[in-house]
């Protein structure tokens, strides 16, 4: 995750480099003493790249932006993790939360970021940061 976040921060422009370099950043610092990666590891791995996103921006859900995905998918993986459900269900738990996360962000208004110049013109299209968030999230 280290070399994922330094490929990020130094290889793609624009905000995206630098949000996903954190959120990579995050994951590997959340996860770097731990040998094994079971789902009490991977939800502190979740947390570590959320913590970091949000210690340098402050968008939320409904922003029309990546957090309409993350915070959702990580919530969602937390209430599958705290009842008790195995990894692989805490997974698809936040695999749909990912999802329906991403899908929501086809009627919003953006808010932040280059799109928020669009105005009501960017309602009706998903948010390529949503979009982007959750391939990762159901791919990781």
């Amino acid at each position: 995750f280290d070399a994922v976040s330094d490929a990020l921060m130094e290889g793609i422009g624009g905000s995206m480099g630098p949000l996903y370099g954190s959120l990579f950043m995050g994951m590997a610092e959340s996860v770097r003493e731990r040998s094994v990666l079971d789902k009490q590891a991977f939800l502190a791995m979740l947390h570590g790249g959320l913590r970091e996103l949000q210690d340098i921006s402050s968008a939320g859900v409904g922003d029309k932006c990546l957090m309409d995905t993350l915070i959702p998918a990580v919530a969602a993986f937390e209430q599958a993790v705290g009842r008790g459900d195995d990894f692989a269900a805490a997974l698809e738990q936040m695999k749909i939360a990912a999802e329906r996360g991403r899908d929501s962000t086809r009627e919003l208004v953006a808010k932040i970021g280059r799109a928020s110049r669009l105005g009501e013109r960017s309602r009706g299209v998903l948010d390529a940061g949503a979009v982007s968030c959750c391939l990762l999230l159901t791919r990781l």
